[in-house]
């Protein structure tokens, strides 16, 4: 999963930024409208945290002209307007929660969780290919029942090629999906990521495997008996 945080104030950037990256997913972060509306135009995110102090455009304005936009992502609100006005008023514009400064980031991490559970089953929160599973918002990897431990990183790579199970998946998409702006993966990191990913799914019975197609990327099959 892929997220944006738009807020203005540096040190919250950092440590939302990292309690993201903890629970296992990747994080751009900005801090001014003009900027997030860029990264939104370039890249697909799974949710938007939006903070409605911003110093170039008030963060209500910023949310009702994505919706009117069509925009379908997740927004979670993250502001020091807490008042019950203030909140109905964020809602109102499009938001799909509100959390208050300041707030616990074990609480964040939860509200982002339980908005993967009620995002659209385009999002299919839990994936399921040959005998793996995995569920988006808990980032649980299992087969046939029993969990694998995988790495943050080996989990979002094993979730892209489950998404795209019997596709090829491009070298290039994988870097695109494993970087975050201004930390870029090279083509040998996804060779030696896609490596360690094999060895730890071939000793489950998953009914899959992960194929190199020469030159171009890999592609995740289903292995009949």
């Amino acid at each position: 999963m892929r997220v944006l945080l738009i807020e203005d104030s540096a040190r919250l950037r950092e440590l939302v930024s990292e309690a993201v990256r903890d629970a296992g997913w990747k994080i751009d972060a900005f801090a001014t409208a003009e900027l997030g509306r860029s990264a939104l135009a370039d890249h697909d995110y799974d949710l938007l945290l939006l903070d409605l102090g911003l110093p170039d455009e008030d963060g209500i304005d910023v949310l009702k002209s994505l919706r009117a936009a069509k925009m379908q992502t997740p927004v979670l609100i993250l502001t020091a307007r807490g008042a019950i006005d203030e909140r109905i008023v964020g809602l109102d514009a499009g938001a799909d929660d509100y959390l208050a400064k300041p707030f616990h980031n074990g609480e964040l991490i939860a509200r982002i969780r339980a908005l993967m559970r009620r995002a659209p089953a385009t999002l299919m929160p839990v994936l399921e290919y040959g005998c793996l599973q995995i569920d988006v918002a808990s980032r649980r990897v299992t087969c046939s029942g029993a969990e694998i431990a995988l790495a943050p990183s080996e989990k979002g790579l094993l979730e892209l090629l489950m998404r795209n199970g019997g596709k090829v998946v491009a070298k290039a998409k994988i870097e695109h999906a494993f970087s975050e702006f201004g930390d870029e993966r090279s083509s040998n990191a996804v060779e030696l990521a896609v490596s360690r990913l094999r060895k730890k799914i071939d000793g489950h019975q998953t009914g899959t495997s992960i194929e190199t197609i020469r030159g171009v990327g890999y592609m995740m099959r289903e292995v009949l008996d």
